[in-house]
């Protein structure tokens, strides 16, 4: 392998935790390995344009978003696969017979189903109750932070369904994943979401063949680079594939433990320097 290094890092629970809280191990890794000469790559189920502003003032070499639908370098977009118009429709007349509420993701914006905000808001609740402690270890106190909400996304009414790339639903139904992944499945790669709902169910949905893994030997091919240069590391479901072809996968201590099984190594969680653990062990810092 070269000296130099290419990683793919996933942004929620890698280096978001809480919607909005990084640790700030994380940002000295990331600029500590770049100033190295090593490549730092987001990796993202999230649309370019739903990337929180303080994990962009990070700094980054290119990015991977909507799970592996699009990727930039600098600000050069160099893979685009949005899903064709007929397969989006099929999406959205399958959440509405079926009374589910979702996301549909574009490049640049993320639209929202009416009934999502409410679905999403009790989420974000929920979770800040459970990380209280974290924060106040990392000296941020619970009022000091940003209201989470979903005014920012569009209504879904507004997107064009020629430009969707992604979409994510969220059900009352604690089967709905696994209904959706024999209906769908044909055509679609569907997994479980990142969003630990209290009750009921939740998914990504991108077309198959559409994931970060296959992005990223995207992006490989067109820097003329080695996979075995590469390391992945995330914590959710959608970087199964980005494991699979990083010569280096690793998981987050707060990833399933199903999930950490599959990488090469588990470091430790988002707000316990997880990130700058990581660089370390593999002699990026």
């Amino acid at each position: 392998m070269t000296s130099q290094r290419i990683a793919f890092l996933d942004v929620d629970g890698t280096i978001l935790e809480h919607g909005s809280v990084i640790a700030p191990s994380t940002v000295t890794a990331v600029r500590t390995a770049r100033k190295n000469g090593h490549l730092v790559y987001l990796s993202t189920g999230r649309s370019d344009g739903d990337v929180h502003p303080d994990v962009r003032a990070i700094g980054f070499d290119g990015a991977i978003t909507n799970g592996g639908a699009y990727a930039t370098r600098g600000d050069e977009l160099i893979v685009s696969h949005p899903m064709p118009r007929r397969e989006v429709e099929r999406l959205v007349a399958y959440f509405t017979a079926h009374g589910m509420e979702y996301f549909l993701q574009s490049h640049e914006r993320v639209f929202a189903s009416p009934g999502i905000r409410v679905r999403v808001d009790e989420f974000m609740r929920h979770r800040r109750e459970r990380r209280a402690e974290d924060l106040r270890t990392l000296g941020v106190a619970e009022d000091d932070l940003p209201d989470v909400s979903l005014h920012q996304y569009a209504d879904v009414s507004e997107a064009d369904l020629d430009e969707i790339a992604k979409a994510v639903f969220v059900s009352d139904r604690s089967d709905s994943l696994d209904r959706a992944q024999t209906d769908l499945g044909d055509t679609f790669h569907v997994i479980p979401g990142s969003m630990p709902m209290p009750g009921g169910s939740n998914g990504e949905i991108s077309m198959l063949g559409t994931t970060k893994g296959a992005a990223i030997l995207e992006v490989l091919a067109l820097l003329d680079r080695d996979p075995a240069d590469a390391i992945g590391i995330g914590d959710s479901w959608n970087d199964v594939e980005m494991f699979e072809v990083c010569g280096v996968s690793v998981a987050m201590g707060n990833a399933d433990p199903e999930l950490q099984a599959r990488a090469d190594r588990v470091t430790t969680g988002v707000l316990d320097d997880g990130v700058w653990n990581a660089f370390v062990a593999l002699g990026l810092v």
